[in-house]
């Protein structure tokens, strides 16, 4: 076949008009968004736990949940840059920080503003830990409890693969993970954490940690 019998071919490729590279990218960061996030905050469970196995030392769910948590942070940044450059929905760069701005499916869009929110709140303060002190900041993180709703809610809501069966299957066991992980945790250490000498040995150096009977923390 010569290049002049493939020309009219070419040409009515080309002029056919689909979706755009960035709106896959939306779609499928946002799909493995979830995924990581599920695995962020049962590695977070694990970790304030202190559970280990054999095969799964503590400190590797300590390392899991913060190199996870930055590339949950990275694939969500990328989901709202593709979303706003696919410019197929009205979502401008400020919608992804400021709830309730854009007239797209508004209260949905809102809850995967405010999750992106907290998020960013919950990679600061752990950058800052040591200026806020061990308590603080696990008090602070319990928001990755409200984070991780938000964010489910908002796929469900607002996902254009939210209607595939393999997208709602692995919605399901997203959500099992994080139901059976919090079932686990207040069977095992209840709201106020699980072991607290496990708490101490995984505080990062040089933070305060509160011992028991009412005294002051003392640095490592």
């Amino acid at each position: 076949m010569t290049i002049a019998a493939l020309a009219p071919v070419t040409l009515a490729v080309a002029g056919t008009k689909g979706p755009s590279v960035y709106w896959y990218l939306t779609r499928s960061t946002g799909i493995v968004a979830l995924v990581v996030l599920t695995a962020v905050v049962v590695a977070g469970i694990l970790t304030t736990l202190g559970w280990s196995a054999p095969w799964w030392p503590r400190f590797f769910s300590r390392a899991v949940h913060r190199n996870l948590s930055l590339f949950a942070t990275v694939l969500v940044a990328v989901h709202v840059f593709t979303t706003v450059l696919d410019g197929f929905v009205p979502v401008g760069l400020l919608d992804g920080v400021v709830p309730f701005q854009s007239p797209y499916k508004t209260a949905w869009l809102a809850l995967g503003t405010i999750s992106f929110d907290l998020m960013l709140v919950l990679l600061v303060t752990s950058a800052l830990r040591f200026r806020i002190g061990y308590q603080g900041w696990r008090a602070l993180h319990w928001l990755a409890y409200l984070m991780w709703p938000l964010a489910f809610f908002h796929a469900a809501g607002m996902g254009t693969d939210a209607r595939l069966g393999p997208v709602q299957l692995l919605g399901l066991l997203c959500l099992a993970a994080v139901v059976g992980a919090a079932i686990y945790r207040l069977a095992a250490g209840g709201l106020g954490g699980g072991d607290p000498a496990a708490s101490r040995r995984d505080a990062p150096a040089g933070v305060p940690v509160r011992q028991g009977g009412g005294r002051d923390g003392v640095y490592r």
